[in-house]
C-alpha cells in the first residue's frame, strides 16, 4: 500500500504544472499583495495593469493612458519570453464607457491581426485612480492558439469573446452561437463572467439563466453588477469552455446543494475555475455578513477554500484572482487580510470597485450588506 501511495505522489509531482513568478525589469510596482505575472503550465496569467508609468506618473490624456496600460501588460508578457500575439483572453475595465471608440482604435494598433478574446466593461473606480485597467492570459506555445469566430481555441480550452445584449436570454443565445462556431454547446462551459447593468436584477437574471443549465452541472460563475456597459448594453457574458467534455468536471463540496445557476468550481483540464464567493456566513435565511471588511474577507477565503479542498488543492495553487470591492477606500484593509493566505508568491490579481458605494447599515436582524466578492483560478 505504501508503494502505491508513493507512486501516486510521484506521478502527481511529475504532472503538476510548473509555477513561477514573472516580473518585468521595469514597470509599475504592484500596489498590493499580488504578482505581476504567474506562469503555470501552458499559460501566463497577467495581473490587471493600470495606466501609470514605471515611475508612478499618470499620462496626460486617455490615449496616452491606454497605450501605457497596454505597454505595462506587454512588459510582463515579454518578461516571460512571449509577445502580445500570445494573448488568448483579456478583461478591460473602463472608468468611462464613452471612451470606448477611442479605446478600440488604440487596441487595434496593438492587435492588427486580431487580439485575444475580450470583455470590456465600465466600473466605478480602480486602484491608483487609473481610467483603464487590463488583465490577460497568454498561451506559451503560439501554435496552440487558433482564432475562430467568437473566440480563441487554445489547447483544450475555448476562450469566448464577450457578447453584449439588451437582456439575459438574448445574451445566452449569442453565447450559444459563439460556442457552436467551435462545435460546442453550453454544456462545455467551465466558467462564465456575467456583467449586468444596474437595471437588471440578479434574481431576474437567474430566472432566465437557470433554464439553460442542468442542476449540479452548471459552469462556475461570477455575476457582477457594474456601473455601465459600452454601447448601451445591459448584459455582457464571456467565459471559458472545454473543447472535450472529458476535460470538464464539476467540483462541489458535499454541504452545498446543486443548482442550475452555478457550480462552486469546475475543472477545465489542469485548471480549476471557481465561482465568486463572498463573506457570507452560512446559516438560516441565507446566512449573514459580518460588520467589517476584514471579517468579510476572512470568511470569503474560508468559503473559497471549501472548493479548493474538495478538488485536492489549496491556496498555493491559485494563479489568478478577481477582487470586487464595495469601497475602494478599504483597499489597504482588504490587502492586509488577503496577504495572509499566500505564504508563497501571491497570484496575479485584478481589483475594481464595480459600482458606486452606498451608505452601509445593518438590517433589522443586524445583518450587514456584502463588502467583497472574489473569484479564483487555480492550477494543479
Amino acid at each position: 500500500m505504501r508503494s502505491l501511495i508513493l507512486i501516486a505522489v510521484l506521478v502527481s509531482a511529475i504532472f503538476a504544472a510548473e509555477r513561477r513568478t514573472v516580473a518585468p525589469t521595469s514597470g509599475p510596482k504592484p500596489v498590493g499583495p499580488y504578482s505581476p505575472g504567474i506562469s503555470a503550465g501552458k499559460y501566463l496569467y497577467v495581473s490587471g495593469q493600470g495606466a501609470r508609468t514605471p515611475d508612478g506618473k499618470m499620462p496626460p490624456d486617455f490615449e496616452a493612458q491606454t497605450r501605457q496600460c497596454l505597454e505595462n501588460v506587454k512588459a510582463i508578457v515579454t518578461a516571460d519570453g512571449l509577445s502580445m500575439t500570445h494573448l488568448v483572453y483579456s478583461q478591460v475595465y473602463l472608468a468611462d464607457s464613452k471612451n470606448m471608440d477611442q479605446f478600440e482604435k488604440i487596441w487595434k494598433d496593438y492587435f492588427p491581426s486580431g487580439g485575444p478574446a475580450r470583455a470590456v466593461l465600465g466600473v466605478n473606480r480602480m486602484p491608483t485612480e487609473t481610467p483603464v485597467e487590463i488583465n490577460a492570459v497568454a498561451v506559451r506555445n503560439l501554435s496552440e492558439r487558433k482564432l475562430v469566430k467568437g473566440g480563441i481555441i487554445s489547447n483544450e480550452r475555448y476562450f469566448l469573446e464577450g457578447v453584449y445584449a439588451s437582456d439575459v436570454a438574448s445574451a445566452i443565445a449569442k453565447l450559444e452561437t459563439s460556442l457552436k462556431n467551435a462545435g460546442l454547446g453550453l454544456g462545455h462551459l467551465a466558467f462564465v463572467n456575467i456583467y449586468l447593468d444596474p437595471s437588471i436584477s440578479h434574481s431576474d437574471m437567474n430566472a432566465a439563466y437557470s433554464k439553460h443549465f442542468e442542476s449540479g452541472n452548471a459552469p462556475a460563475r461570477a455575476t457582477i453588477t457594474v456601473a455601465h456597459l459600452p454601447y448601451g448594453g445591459k448584459v455582457k457574458i464571456t467565459g471559458v469552455a472545454v473543447t472535450d467534455l472529458r476535460f470538464r468536471k464539476v467540483i462541489r463540496p458535499r454541504n452545498m446543494t446543486p443548482t442550475p445557476n452555478s457550480s462552486p468550481c469546475v475543472w477545465a483540464g489542469d485548471t480549476l475555475y471557481c465561482s465568486t464567493r463572498s463573506g457570507n456566513v452560512p446559516g438560516p435565511n441565507g446566512g449573514v455578513w459580518a460588520e467589517s471588511v476584514e471579517n468579510q474577507v476572512k470568511q470569503t477565503f474560508r468559503n473559497l477554500f471549501d472548493g479548493l479542498e474538495e478538488a485536492g488543492l489549496d491556496f498555493s495553487h491559485v494563479v489568478a484572482s478577481n477582487v470586487y470591492l464595495d469601497k475602494l477606500e478599504e483597499f489597504a484593509r482588504m490587502n492586509a487580510v488577503y496577504a495572509k493566505y499566500f505564504s508563497q508568491a501571491a497570484p496575479t490579481r485584478t481589483t475594481v470597485e464595480p459600482m458606486p458605494s452606498v451608505e452601509r447599515k445593518p438590517d433589522a436582524n443586524g445583518n450587514w450588506p456584502r463588502f467583497d466578492e472574489i473569484s479564483i483560478v487555480a492550477v494543479r
